[in-house]
């Protein structure tokens, strides 16, 4: 038997696969971590914003996800996003 459908989780799923994927596109404008995609940031300098205050707009809402995150264990979400390399820990940081 199959489950019934659910149009508020399936909005929800489809959302928040739309948010992972604005994420993995967007980079990072300015800073020393500049170029590099907002998955990849380190959290330590996540931290840093958490603690100074965030970048206006989206970008920092983005930040402030991916923030969350990372502090969550959620951070594997990421994975089809790296390359094989960087998945296995292997990549440049």
């Amino acid at each position: 038997m199959t489950a019934p459908l659910d149009p508020e989780a399936d909005a929800l799923r489809a959302r928040a696969a739309a948010e992972l994927e604005e994420i993995a596109r967007t980079v990072m404008p300015f800073g020393r971590c500049a170029g590099r995609h907002l998955h990849e940031l380190p959290a330590e300098y996540l931290q840093w914003f958490a603690t100074r205050g965030w970048p206006k707009g989206r970008l920092g809402v983005l930040m402030q996800m991916v923030y969350q995150m990372k502090a969550d264990g959620s951070e594997v979400a990421f994975d089809p996003f790296r390359s094989p390399e960087a998945r296995l820990g292997k990549a440049d940081k």
